[in-house]
């Protein structure tokens, strides 16, 4: 298959702790610049020593890069794939030091963020431009995803077949990362709201496919930051208490805001929610992320065909479902700006 002119795939993630003593100073990265206190960071440490002092994100981003990987060798795409973090090994810069030693000059990239905001896009940009200086390696972004076929399909099934084995009556809560509304109202533009816009597409997609009617709600996980800044509510664990509280006692909770099961799933979700809905005797499932899902990984080949082919002035139809369109391939100046400081991006 044709993926001129590209040389390369790029998979961008956010990076995570691999041992314990990794965790706060993966921790110091993640906030850098933010004040906040070394108290706070050990507190939020404490969630990965549950967990043996390490995130499962980078060893779920080389089970997807192998996926891709073996998607792209029986598709007859012949296309390195590599891998960089935001705040952790392998970092950014590291990789494309390694890309342009190994003669790449055209990469496209994928980031492992579905929605539009600063923290899952733009954020991603401004790191890819530092880590970009200085090398001659070009950069390409695919589109944001959340509205992809091969997005909303796995959480779909998912969704269906943990429903099929629920009693009747059991309330769905789509759960996804909050920000500050700030945040949410700049994302996809000024007064935009694409991130909550977003959210509430993929909800509904998937309550109608798995058959959930109007039993379904979202809920938002992983708050951080001042007290005194508002960000999108309600929060899991008080949304659990509320439908307790209507008589609801069955839950499936799935979270559509991550493409893997990381720290927040398996934490937030699995850990605290979990325990919140046993204390208010609900039942209680969370259903799986996409993953290694095999319309995920054939995902990620669709979207370097779509973006190869618009380089190359062909006029794609991009895979899409849902009434919105797609996203667009280059961002404008003013989406999902950073409101700390204007820095440069890539794309």
């Amino acid at each position: 298959m044709d993926v001129r002119p590209f040389d390369a795939l790029l998979l961008v993630s956010f990076g995570g702790p691999e041992h314990p003593d990794d965790v706060l100073p993966f921790l110091e990265n993640v906030t850098a610049g933010r004040g906040i206190p070394r108290e706070r960071l050990e507190q939020v440490g404490e969630h990965y020593f549950r967990f043996g002092g390490k995130s499962p994100i980078n060893e779920l981003n080389r089970e997807l890069i192998d996926a891709i990987t073996k998607d792209f060798a029986e598709h007859d795409i012949d296309l390195p794939v590599y891998w960089g973090n935001r705040n952790w090994g392998p970092y950014l810069r590291d990789t494309m030091r390694q890309m342009e030693n190994d003669g790449i000059t055209n990469a496209a990239y994928f980031v492992t963020s579905a929605y539009s905001s600063y923290s899952g896009c733009r954020q991603y940009r401004e790191d890819l431009f530092d880590a970009q200086s200085g090398f001659d390696v070009q950069l390409t972004r695919l589109r944001l995803y959340f509205n992809h076929p091969g997005f909303v399909t796995p959480f779909v099934e998912a969704t269906a077949a943990a429903l099929a084995e629920a009693p009747t009556g059991t309330h769905v809560v789509f759960v996804t990362h909050s920000v500050p509304e700030a945040m949410d109202a700049a994302s996809g533009g000024p007064g935009q709201h694409a991130y909550r816009r977003q959210h509430d597409e993929v909800a509904s997609l998937v309550a109608l496919g798995a058959g959930a009617g109007s039993r379904w709600s979202i809920a938002f996980c992983s708050r951080s930051g001042s007290p005194h800044t508002r960000w999108l509510e309600p929060d899991i664990n008080d949304h659990l208490q509320a439908l307790a509280e209507e008589g609801i006692a069955s839950v499936v909770v799935v979270p559509i805001g991550f493409v893997s099961d990381h720290m927040e799933v398996i934490y937030d979700l699995d850990t605290e929610a979990s325990a919140t809905a046993k204390k208010l005797g609900l039942r209680y499932d969370r259903v799986d992320t996409p993953g290694e899902h095999p319309a995920f990984v054939a995902m990620v080949r669709d979207l370097v065909l779509e973006r190869a082919a618009v380089e190359r002035g062909d006029q794609p139809d991009p895979a899409t479902v849902g009434g919105h369109p797609p996203n667009p391939y280059v961002c404008a100046t003013d989406c999902c700006v950073n409101l700390r400081s204007p820095l440069p991006t890539v794309s």
